[in-house]
């Protein structure tokens, strides 16, 4: 990125709105925004019924226009867990779906603060389950042919899953897929363990303040989010944990956090593949088709993919 583009998006990077006051609207925005025309796509809507029995959870599955895998990639979607939703992130699966030649199935978990952690975890970890335990539901038998993805604090969600998959001793997933993820508890600059946090945190696309108003409103409770389901860079152990794809931004505030993670997942004796998109900034999955940092990271989402498939 030339120096001019890049003084041009610190301009845009503040003054921010408060998050912890404004979130609604930045909903209402963001299904604006997706609702623009998009490339035609087919999906279907289906809902799940939580574990309890209290509410349905929304799962949009996207077909690809020509299916060249039999992958399922049960997607969740960023947006701090606070904003986001399958409307949303519509036309991000739906090339999702065309790009990789899969399944794509989008959670609509519950968003905090109205269900602060863990209820938009427990509604991933239920459609998981049930997808690991009866693969028939994704219209395929092989469990190990669903790969979990996600972006940002879905990516978050995605790698605690992981954890707790393992640590039931059930079905778990076998691959994974981390874009940009969230895997700290600590944006402050102050105290940050990260130097991207000090060096992006009040640049471009997402701030630190951002990133600390998300957390507020997910975890009220401040003593909660040194949890590893909260912040799986803290988690003692690591092993165990499916064949992983990660994928970080450059001029991302996250991005030394997630690149940390995938070396202690590697430490802990895991197969990981880490690749920067060098230029790009935080939320780059939902950028145009022709956008080089989106063709990048496709690329190495392909190749993962070919090279994991299971035989």
């Amino acid at each position: 990125m030339n120096p001019l583009m890049r003084a041009v998006l610190r301009l845009f990077a503040a003054p921010r709105i408060d998050m912890r006051q404004d979130y609604a609207k930045v909903r209402r925005l963001q299904r604006q925004l997706a609702a623009r025309p998009i490339p035609r796509f087919r999906s279907l809507d289906r809902r799940i019924m939580s574990a309890d029995g209290g509410h349905q959870i929304p799962v949009r599955v996207f077909s690809p226009k020509e299916r060249r895998r039999e992958d399922v990639l049960l997607f969740f979607h960023g947006g701090g867990w606070v904003t986001g939703d399958i409307e949303s992130y519509t036309p991000a699966c739906a090339t999702m779906a065309d790009l990789t030649g899969c399944v794509v199935a989008s959670v609509d978990y519950r968003l905090a603060p109205e269900h602060p952690f863990p209820a938009g975890l427990e509604d991933c970890a239920r459609v998981a389950r049930l997808l690991l335990e009866d693969p028939q539901r994704a219209g395929i038998s092989d469990p190990r042919r669903i790969v979990l993805v996600g972006d940002s604090a879905g990516g978050n969600l995605a790698a605690v899953l992981s954890l707790m998959l393992r640590d039931e001793g059930g079905p778990a997933p076998v691959r994974q897929i981390l874009l940009y993820p969230v895997t700290h508890w600590d944006h402050d600059p102050e105290t940050a363990p990260f130097a991207s946090v000090r060096r992006h945190g009040s640049d471009y696309r997402l701030t630190d303040t951002e990133v600390q108003d998300y957390m507020e409103l997910y975890v009220p409770d401040r003593g909660r989010r040194q949890d590893p389901l909260v912040a799986p860079l803290m988690s003692k152990d690591l092993s165990g944990q499916p064949e992983t794809l990660l994928i970080t931004a450059e001029l991302d505030l996250l991005c030394d956090e997630g690149e940390a993670y995938g070396a202690a997942l590697a430490e802990a004796g895991n197969d990981v593949e880490v690749h920067r998109v060098d230029g790009a900034l935080h939320g780059f999955i939902t950028l145009p088709r022709f956008a080089r940092p989106l063709r990048e990271a496709y690329q190495h989402i392909d190749a993962f993919l070919e090279r994991t498939a299971p035989t």
